[in-house]
């Protein structure tokens, strides 16, 4: 696309207007579902120019996106998605009127229809979740108004949010002199604990700094939803399980196989503490590097070096993963540049009119940094796999998305440990991957039970910031099984962690635990099968058309509703932490 700040852009940007607007005008003029010749005619034509519509506004969307995190203070930037997110009516009118349609459809005619044309067919799945989508949908015209007040309440929380973090400097020491740094810079993962230590306490008083507006915020976006969720008649559950093609059976089964097996992660974190010479771990103690042996800190990491151990490790498991990895590099689909005025964290959007994804991050030179490269990639190759099958066809629900990038992070995980020379170096790797474990089943977890208290709170009324505090600390203490020191929880958690502010995925969280766990299950399946990477490679395309648990079980033959898949993946936790644990002994 053009710059975003020159005309071209603008016209660009005013056509897709136009186009949706047309869009929308035809949806309300669809004819009742069934098998007649001019009616299957008629939607497979509207189905066509819906999935164009739908694959412009997305490539668009990101294309904007990514300049906003590239440069968060940037006006027109900002300027362009609000004027995106404007166009959710649209979007939702559309929606709204295809869903209702099916809904009315009976079974018996859904099928014929179905039936009568190959667009029609190839589209099936989405036309299934279209008339599953429709029960969370209030009736047409509220539906319409609801979208359109969303503009301005529901998603403009969510975009105060982004300016007051993006606009945040914290100020820090270093070589004697005061800076500002966004926070995507300010780390946590040196060796020496007190600039640990300082480096938190600075961000958390900048983060504190807009606790009330932040508290404003993510009240609203919690109000909006539930207020819609009290006229459906269900609870604030639905709707995400609804968008992760999953069941509440599945999810409520991998919680309880975490909660009894995560005790082993406790253990990892007490001889973590043992071996920083503390008592007990502190937040800020949780991405600290294991002390250096004979008084010599380790190399920071090139750009340059964690991608060749990201391309190496892939092109091991997989010569098709390791040749896309190469690509994406190589064609700069990457933004990486440690500078100030970026927004925080890291994120894989697509671009499907180009059949291309683009990857944000900050490379700040760690192990860590690497991780999250490789997870960022492994994002973009599920996109990539994806990129030849229908539209609508390569939508994926985000519990299936994290499967591939987590899967990704564990290809390079274990590929070094392989390499890995001495038991120093193992250690050390085996002390990322337990921190990816504290991670998944721990923060995490934390995050969906304040998330899930939060909603039943605020079902009440408004929540203020002090009991957010008290709120996230509570669930800190409960799914970290109390391993922290008693001054060292993060009660201003709920501030700095943007997952709770994206206003299109409530419950931003059980889906990051369900690929964990997910990659791990399925990485200890791969030493059984004679041609996993191709196995894996059909189940990444079944995560287009399939339910959550239908994918993995035509895939992988496991039930997800069961304990025992979740428990095999919980094994590789604990033999991880086992063998830590023999090493540092």
């Amino acid at each position: 696309y053009p710059n975003p700040e020159t005309d071209d852009f603008r016209a660009a940007i005013d056509q897709l207007k136009s186009e949706l607007s047309q869009l929308a005008e035809s949806s309300e003029e669809l004819p009742t579902v069934d098998a007649n010749v001019a009616t299957v005619a008629h939607w497979s034509d509207f189905l066509t120019r819906h999935a164009a519509a739908h694959a412009e506004f997305s490539a668009v969307n990101s294309f904007i996106g990514c300049h906003a995190a590239a440069d968060a203070a940037n006006k027109t930037f900002q300027r362009y998605e609000g004027e995106l997110s404007a166009l959710s009516p649209l979007r939702s009118q559309i929606a709204t009127n295809i869903e209702f349609a099916f809904q009315a459809a009976d079974n018996e005619t859904f099928a014929m229809f179905i039936a009568a044309a190959p667009g029609l067919q190839e589209n099936a799945y989405f036309l299934k979740l279209c008339r599953r989508n429709a029960k969370l949908r209030l009736p047409k015209e509220q539906e319409l108004l609801a979208a359109e007040l969303d503009v301005d309440g529901l998603h403009a929380w969510g975009r105060v949010y982004d300016r007051l973090s993006g606009g945040l400097r914290i100020q820090i020491q270093e070589r004697g002199e005061i800076v500002e740094r966004s926070p995507g810079q300010v780390q946590f993962d040196m060796p020496e604990r007190a600039i640990r230590e300082n480096n938190y306490c600075a961000a958390d008083k900048a983060w504190a700094s807009i606790s009330e507006s932040c508290a404003e915020a993510v009240n609203h976006i919690a109000g909006s939803r539930l207020s819609k969720y009290r006229r459906l008649g269900v609870d604030h559950l639905a709707a995400p399980l609804n968008q992760n093609h999953m069941t509440r059976e599945t999810l409520d089964t991998m919680w309880s196989v975490v909660t009894k097996r995560k005790s082993c992660v406790a253990d990892y974190l007490k001889k973590k503490a043992e071996l920083l010479g503390v008592e007990r771990l502190s937040w800020f103690d949780q991405q600290a590097p294991l002390p250096a042996t004979g008084g010599t800190a380790a190399a920071a990491l090139s750009y340059d070096e964690a991608c060749n151990q990201t391309m190496n490790a892939f092109s091991e498991f997989s010569p098709e993963l390791g040749d896309f990895a190469r690509m994406a590099i190589a064609e700069k689909w990457i933004e990486v540049e440690d500078r100030p005025g970026k927004r925080q964290g890291g994120f894989c959007t697509d671009l499907p009119t180009r059949k291309q994804s683009r990857i944000f991050m900050t490379f700040t030179r760690s192990n860590d940094s690497m991780s999250t490269l490789a997870h960022e990639l492994g994002h973009a190759y599920h996109t990539w796999v994806l990129r030849d099958q229908p539209v609508f066809q390569r939508d994926y629900p985000m519990n299936l998305a994290e499967t591939a990038s987590t899967f990704a992070e564990s290809v390079l995980g274990e590929s070094r440990l392989a390499a890995a020379s001495t038991d120093r170096e193992k250690l050390e790797i085996l002390d990322g991957m337990l921190g990816d474990s504290v991670a998944f089943l721990m923060n995490i977890h934390a995050r969906f039970i304040f998330e899930d208290n939060f909603h039943n709170e605020r079902a009440a009324g408004e929540v203020s910031s002090a009991r957010l505090c008290e709120l996230m600390k509570s669930a800190q203490r409960e799914a970290y099984c109390n391993a922290l020191a008693d001054d060292g929880w993060n009660p201003n958690f709920w501030i700095s962690k943007l997952h709770f502010y994206i206003t299109d995925w409530p419950f931003y969280n059980f889906p990051y635990t369900f690929g964990y766990l997910l990659s791990l299950g399925t990485y200890s399946l791969a030493k059984d099968a004679t041609d996993f990477p191709q196995q894996f490679r059909d189940f990444l395309i079944a995560t287009g058309c399939q339910d959550t648990e239908a994918a993995v079980d035509s895939s992988f033959g496991y039930d997800l509703r069961q304990p025992d898949f979740w428990n095999r993946s919980l094994d590789i936790v604990e033999q991880r932490v086992q063998k830590y644990l023999e090493l540092a002994d």
